[in-house]
């Protein structure tokens, strides 16, 4: 049987190692981004929800209380990453673009560095 030891493999096809490795980057690539969509669809979703549903535009202490118990709530259902912060990130988000085609579209464009 041939030893196929990784300095065999780039001796005889350097190009199937580079072009499946091109494979793996532009998969992962491409799941990254439809990750980085579908999240910031879900933060403006959790604005549209929070914002227009239950504080109706106002920002009162009650509007501060909901944040707190459903980051409480949010946090022990799905672990971190659900922070009071968080939230209001949420909801500053959507208050920035309140127009879900822009944000569709956007963000199925953009990567989180942008």
């Amino acid at each position: 049987m041939k030893d196929l030891t990784n300095s065999n493999i780039d001796r005889q096809s350097p190009e199937l190692f580079s072009e499946i490795r091109e494979l793996i980057v532009e998969s992962r690539n491409s799941v990254a981004q439809a990750v980085n969509s579908a999240l910031t669809l879900l933060y403006w979703k959790i604005d549209e929800r929070i914002n227009k549903e239950i504080l109706r535009g106002e920002k009162a202490d009650y509007g501060k209380q909901i944040v707190v118990s459903l980051s409480q709530q949010l946090t022990m259902e799905y672990g971190r990453g659900w922070s009071q912060r968080q939230l209001w990130h949420c909801l500053r988000f959507a208050e920035s673009f309140p127009d879900i085609q822009i944000v569709h579209t956007l963000s199925s464009q953009l990567s989180w560095s942008h």
